[in-house]
């Protein structure tokens, strides 16, 4: 029912009232870690329903409750409903509802935060339920860490496809909460996921098991670290940005085709980078000369052109991103691979070309709606043989850039490109789209 406007409700609000669903939210210490008020409800309940495993525990801890003499002399265990299967329990809490016989649910955490709160509403209306939620998972959670969360994404796994859980990975969220599914692999599953993304080392891999449970436990896991044999069903999973991946050797990395993770981003925007598969396609189509001038435009975090330094490093690569922070960014990433950048400048294109040597190649990563003047200005700075590569991701830019190409006399190809990721499904694995990715490339003579 909902309260009535003017009046708060005071402790007296918290006896049951006939006609009124109490609908009692609860951790894993299960009754005996209620709070007071709740359990005085229960006591006063003619009707309990709840999860088996909750239910399971009511009859010792009313003999408790007896003893202690906070029990009538003659009062009886009330009536237990099973909520296991919800729509079983209906008929029941309808006629206890009908009847004003004093009735409580038990749930889970906060039961309107995927629980069982939704369903409730849809069949007995809110005027009818009153709702008391304990902390929800991810709130203990984060608690046990004592990390801040109004920064956190989360996502649940329950029922669903794991695909969700790659995109969002892809966005690199400083934090993000996994409500795993224990049926489709539970932490495992997530594991996977992270690994395929190649993000094992951009995150922080926390198990939190039998949250609010006196037997709860809450352990980092690195990734060589084994999943705990006796890994209980009631787990979620917190994945907390690392401030930085781990400096590596980089005579131990591939020759190319990093992972993402190793790549340090823009905090505010994590995720805004080009994608491991993509990269190496890109290299590939600038064919990499051993000596001369690379121009990486709109660089970002400088993955691609890094990663051409790598495969010859007698290029002079220069490049250029607009943002701010950009540079020093770009020459931290460059430091972690073990490569050095001819220059690296903050500014716009086509204006800030003018500061560099003429190119041989040439990607163009950014210019927005101002590329095809940033392409002009590429067209006329090309070494004769030079190569432009520019990435897009609308067939409206290829074919607004195209008769540029095709008008300075290049040789034109394009392609395009899509990749899929494993991820696990049930017992198998299913492949993930990443977004597809036009390329266009042109060659002069």
């Amino acid at each position: 029912m909902a309260p009535v406007a003017g009046k708060a409700l005071g402790s007296e609000a918290m006896a049951g009232r006939p006609g009124v669903l109490e609908v009692v939210g609860s951790d894993a210490g299960g009754l005996a870690a209620l709070p007071l008020a709740a359990q005085a409800l229960i006591r006063s309940a003619a009707l309990v329903a709840g999860p088996r495993r909750l239910l399971g525990e009511l009859q010792p801890w009313w003999a408790v409750q007896a003893a202690a003499g906070l029990l009538p002399p003659q009062a009886t265990c009330p009536e237990l409903v099973p909520t296991d299967r919800p729509e079983a329990a209906w008929p029941a809490l309808e006629v206890a509802l009908a009847g004003g016989r004093p009735a409580v649910l038990l749930a889970s955490g906060d039961p309107l935060w995927f629980g069982i709160g939704r369903l409730l509403l849809q069949r007995f209306g809110p005027e009818r339920l009153r709702f008391h939620p304990a902390p929800s998972s991810l709130q203990l959670a984060f608690a046990r860490l004592g990390r801040p969360w109004q920064d956190a994404s989360w996502i649940s796994l329950h029922g669903r496809d794991p695909e969700p859980l790659a995109a969002a990975l892809q966005k690199r969220p400083p934090a993000l909460a996994v409500l795993t599914d224990p049926s489709r692999g539970g932490a495992e599953e997530v594991r996977r996921i992270l690994a395929a993304s190649g993000l094992e080392m951009a995150y922080a891999f926390w198990l939190c098991e039998r949250l609010g449970h006196p037997e709860e436990r809450v352990q980092r896991l690195d990734p060589g670290d084994p999943l705990p044999a006796d890994c209980d069903p009631l787990h979620l999973v917190l994945l907390i940005a690392e401030p930085a991946a781990p400096l590596v050797d980089p005579a131990a990395l591939p020759l190319f085709g990093l992972d993402d993770g190793l790549f340090l981003q823009h905090d505010d925007r994590p995720g805004l980078m080009t994608k491991r598969e993509v990269r190496i396609q890109l290299l590939a189509d600038l064919e990499l000369p051993e000596r001369g001038v690379l121009w990486d435009i709109g660089a970002g975090v400088g993955s691609v052109g890094l990663e051409a330094l790598r495969l010859r490093p007698g290029l002079a690569g220069w490049f250029l991103e607009q943002r701010g922070g950009s540079a020093p960014l770009i020459a931290t990433n460059a430091e972690r691979l073990g490569v050095r950048p001819a220059g690296i400048l903050e500014g716009r294109a086509p204006e800030a070309l003018a500061a560099l040597p003429d190119p041989d190649r040439v990607l163009i990563g950014g210019g927005g709606r101002a590329r095809a003047v940033v392409l002009a200005a590429v067209l006329e700075r090309l070494r004769p043989g030079g190569v432009v590569v520019i990435p897009l991701a609308t067939v409206e830019a290829l074919a607004e850039l195209r008769p540029q190409l095709e008008q300075a006399g290049c040789r034109v190809v394009v392609s395009q490109h899509q990749a899929w990721r494993g991820a696990p499904l049930a017992d198998g694995t299913r492949l993930a789209p990443l977004n597809p990715v036009l390329v266009l490339k042109g060659s002069r003579a």
